[in-house]
């Protein structure tokens, strides 16, 4: 039997982890010594940029016969393996397909005892790779594990291994028990490098009765339910010195009780005394409850979300003649449309320069325009030059089509600048036709996410509902003021129907047309809507959008909302996004 090789690409450099290749071994043997046994089988499942890629197979002739015990344990038998190649038939292949790649095992030594042992017996030299131990990693990423064999690690992190104690299978389920060890390693841990996880796999294991916890605390833990929400750490004082989120609580709070946890969670549970929790429907309103929380307590131990951060809108000035297209860190009802918002100025500014450089619309300044001069965007056709002609029809056709792009209609935004990247490249102007590439892949990948409505933000109108297992969570969004359905936060000031009231009644006089007199959003809304937008553009498959225009009062729109579930009923009145 010859050895199989599924793809072959060159190994990935060391540095960054997701720019690092593992080659994750598993070898079955003829016993437990390499100095007296031998290999039969051989597994290696590639891993680039966290995913497997590539596997590697082969069984092995030992030149001796398999004993009794390793047939009963791994199903292979004399007969298998008499026709397989010898060790020294594909120790070049095996190194070839390792190449430089961090050499990855479940108890690694055994593995590499083993591997060294056939190469200096077949006369070639040892690997010299950098080497990564699962059982190592499992040992100080999981403390609390009793046991750290691949059983046991595949079952915590839920991993299939139906054919455990065969070479590729178990390779198979150490290389994806190791992506997920590296996912947690760089969200726990904060890692970023090869450099860490390896010298992360040597450090000393400490044990759980090691922490100094008071009973008080550790009860409040073991009571955290399975269910998103926020939590708060308070002193023996009773004040707050710490506030979080989490989709589970338990699993979140367990964190911060590892003995490898991050110093500042180590400090806050020395300091601790209590834990309290608040459960929300969503991770959505966790979110929210833990930025309003923070901004409410000021904790000690919490750096951000205590100010208001700084908000980027792109905003159409409709008050002029001839509307142009700006940047604005402000929101304001003056008449004007606002696009976003923005999670950051140099997302904003990639967005603007998408609009500028694919709809001929005007960017000079009112004093520039006054003055009645063609510019030199006029000379190659980036704008319809009304300066000159006066001429609103074409110049509003433009502005129409920067609108669909920033509902998020791109089709004749990419068409666009697909023809010019094509003539640059065609009249040999390879970097212009580069910069309108770069243009390109800023719409493929970016701009989805900052287009969710089909309305400017200032006068969008809409309900948002997110449902999160069977919990649904609703936020109305009324030309730039939140609010949301049973908001815990404001339910601990007053009566629960008092803030039910809020929502209900921004419901009615929308549909009442009652005038508010204070109607502009306050940097707490603005903060809300920044939150709600970015957690919506993450999980779009969680969220219906209503527009409120599309139902004549409140009662047609929670019909809708209820019809939906009744499959006989539902009419399309809503988005899915």
């Amino acid at each position: 039997m010859t050895d199989k090789t599924l793809k072959t690409k060159p190994a990935c450099p060391a540095g960054r982890l997701e720019e690092t290749s593992f080659s994750v071994i598993d070898v079955e043997t003829t016993g437990l010594s390499p100095n007296h046994n031998r290999i039969i089988e051989i597994g290696i499942a590639k891993i680039q940029n966290l995913k497997i890629t590539e596997k590697y197979y082969s069984l092995v002739n030992p030149g001796v016969l398999i004993p009794p015990f390793i047939t009963q344990l791994t199903g292979i038998t004399n007969e298998e393996v008499y026709d397989a190649p010898f060790f020294e038939d594909i120790a070049d292949n095996i190194k070839e397909f390792i190449s430089e790649d961090i050499l990855t095992g479940h108890n690694l030594s055994f593995d590499k005892g083993f591997l060294s042992r056939e190469f200096r017996n077949s006369e070639r030299e040892e690997l010299k790779n950098v080497n990564l131990c699962t059982k190592r990693l499992a040992q100080r990423l999981y403390p609390s594990l009793r046991s750290k064999s691949l059983a046991s690690v595949c079952k915590h992190l839920r991993i299939k291994n139906e054919n455990s104690h065969r070479a590729l299978s178990d390779a198979e389920a150490t290389a994806r028990a190791l992506i997920k060890m590296i996912k947690n390693a760089k969200k726990e841990h904060k890692f970023k490098t090869i450099d860490e996880i390896v010298r992360f796999q040597y450090l000393p294991v400490e044990r759980y009765d090691k922490l100094n916890i008071s009973k008080k605390l550790l009860d409040d833990y073991i009571s955290l339910p399975d269910a998103p929400g926020t939590y708060y750490f308070l002193n023996s004082r009773g004040n707050i010195i710490y506030i979080g989120k989490a989709k589970s609580l338990k699993n979140r709070v367990k964190s911060y009780f590892s003995p490898t946890a991050p110093y500042k969670a180590k400090k806050i549970v020395r300091q601790a005394s209590r834990i309290k929790y608040k459960i929300t429907n969503s991770e959505l309103t966790a979110l929210l409850l833990e930025a309003e929380s923070i901004k409410k307590e000021n904790p000690r131990h919490n750096v951000f979300l205590k100010d208001y951060t700084r908000k980027y809108f792109l905003k159409i000035n409709t008050t002029d003649e001839f509307p142009t297209v700006e940047i604005s860190k402000e929101f304001n009802m003056d008449g004007n449309d606002y696009f976003g918002m923005f999670i950051s100025k140099r997302m904003t500014e990639k967005v603007l320069d998408i609009v500028n450089k694919t709809f001929a619309i005007r960017e000079c300044d009112d004093n520039k325009f006054s003055k009645g001069k063609a510019c030199f965007l006029a000379d190659i056709e980036r704008c319809t030059a009304p300066c000159i002609n006066k001429e609103k029809q074409p110049y509003f056709d433009e502005l129409s089509k920067a609108y669909e792009f920033l509902y998020g209609q791109n089709q004749t935004a990419l068409n666009r600048l697909l023809n010019k990247m094509k003539n640059y490249s065609t009249s040999l102007k390879f970097e212009k036709a580069a910069e309108v590439k770069e243009l390109i892949d800023v719409i493929l990948s970016q701009t989805h996410k900052t287009a969710l409505l089909s309305e400017p933000i200032n006068s969008a109108n809409v309900l948002f509902e997110m449902t999160e297992n069977v919990f649904r969570d609703y936020i109305l969004l009324l030309s730039g003021r939140v609010f949301i359905k049973e908001n815990a936060l404001e339910k601990e000031d007053g009566p629960r129907n008092k803030y039910r009231d809020r929502f209900e009644t921004a419901l009615d006089d929308f549909y009442n047309n009652t005038i508010n007199v204070d109607n502009t959003p306050s940097e707490e809304d603005l903060e809300k809507m920044k939150i709600i937008l970015n957690w919506i553009v993450k999980n779009r498959n969680k969220v219906r959008i209503f527009y409120m225009k599309d139902y004549n009062s409140k009662e047609e729109l929670y019909s809708a909302l209820s019809d939906y579930y009744q499959p006989h009923k539902r009419k399309r009145t809503h988005v899915e996004i």
